[in-house]
């Protein structure tokens, strides 16, 4: 993945409450990833904030309704999105690593942790021009209002 990659076609319709709530929320595990000192946990805030920007496009592209069995977004991402399939399969590797640093069972270096951290970014920048939503600043808890900072970390 590269900034230089090509933006994605944008969609029509105004992105709804929930598409915005799941940006905000990657935007704040991003935010948090920037702040983390643990690699481990700069690592998984990063691959968070990304799988909530997917969840977003996902949440804008599917409809209520109609059973399916269980999948990960990373492989759903692809049949609404075609356009961001290689990211899919990226953070879908990622996701792989993320379980073993969670269980313990790997640590990273920093690089590879910072590297995952502007992968995400790059990919919350992709998604809100993808759905043409607003980009809003993810602020540290001691300066949001008290009902942002319970719905950020809620």
């Amino acid at each position: 993945m590269s900034s230089t990659d090509q933006r994605p076609t944008r969609l029509a319709a105004p992105a709804s409450a929930t598409v915005l709530e799941l940006l905000d929320r990657a935007g704040a595990s991003l935010l948090h990833a920037t702040q983390a000192a643990d690699t481990g946990e700069r690592y998984v805030a990063a691959h968070l904030g990304a799988l909530r920007a997917a969840a977003a496009v996902l949440a804008a592209r599917t409809t209520p309704g109609g059973s399916s069995r269980p999948r990960s977004v990373w492989q759903v991402l692809p049949g609404l999105a075609p356009e961001l399939t290689e990211w899919a399969v990226f953070f879908a590797g990622s996701a792989r690593q993320r379980a073993l640093v969670e269980r313990g069972d790997r640590t990273l270096p920093a690089r590879e942790a910072d590297d995952l951290l502007r992968q995400a970014e790059v990919f919350l920048d992709l998604v809100h021009d993808l759905l043409g939503a607003p980009r809003r600043l993810a602020l540290p808890a001691y300066l949001a209002s008290p009902g942002v900072h319970h719905r950020l970390t809620g």
